[in-house]
């Protein structure tokens, strides 16, 4: 199987329970590319979320990144594709079958149950992500220091980002 072909059917695989998004899937993704294929190095990965966080537009230019990094703007346009079209297909009609529940009740046990889902996924994506790509104390401390700043203060993310960003600078992380 070449290599496009598997990098097109592992992610439409994953874009049918990306439930909260491609954040979701970030483990599975990180397990995939890094441990799995060896596609990329987990420097390289988390350098690619940094990378799609930052920028703006739609949250899977991690995977778009990927297949650019494994088979340039082919690879790119397959990879976007593949993470796309199953779940769109998907929310496609699990929107009209919504809209077609005359009950409101239901509607809204339907609706916090999707929300409740996908942030749980999100949630537990973040927690494994963590896990995997911290490597020292320094950098542990930050991401539970970070947790606790995002619960308990109203201080916006990019000042966060900033304080890992000198972190990172000056080698503590």
């Amino acid at each position: 199987m070449s290599i496009l072909l598997s990098l097109f059917l592992k992610l439409s695989a994953f874009s049918l329970v990306a439930f909260g998004g491609v954040n979701a899937l970030l483990p599975v993704l990180f397990n995939l590319a890094v441990n799995q294929e060896h596609w990329i190095d987990v420097q390289t990965f988390s350098d690619y979320f940094a990378i799609a966080q930052a920028a703006p537009g739609p949250n899977f230019m991690t995977v778009t990144l990927l297949g650019w990094h494994i088979y340039g703007v082919i690879g790119a346009l397959i990879a976007t594709l593949a993470i796309a079209w199953p779940s769109s297909i998907l929310i496609f009609y699990l929107q009209r079958l919504i809209l077609g529940i005359k009950d409101p009740h239901k509607k809204k046990s339907i609706q916090y149950a999707a929300a409740a889902l996908a942030i749980g996924l999100v949630l537990s994506s973040a927690w494994q992500i963590a896990l995997q790509i911290n490597h020292s104390p320094a950098a542990y401390a930050l991401t539970l220091a970070t947790i606790a700043f995002t619960l308990f203060t109203r201080w916006h993310p990019l000042y966060l980002i900033v304080v890992g960003a000198v972190l990172g600078l000056f080698g503590f992380i």
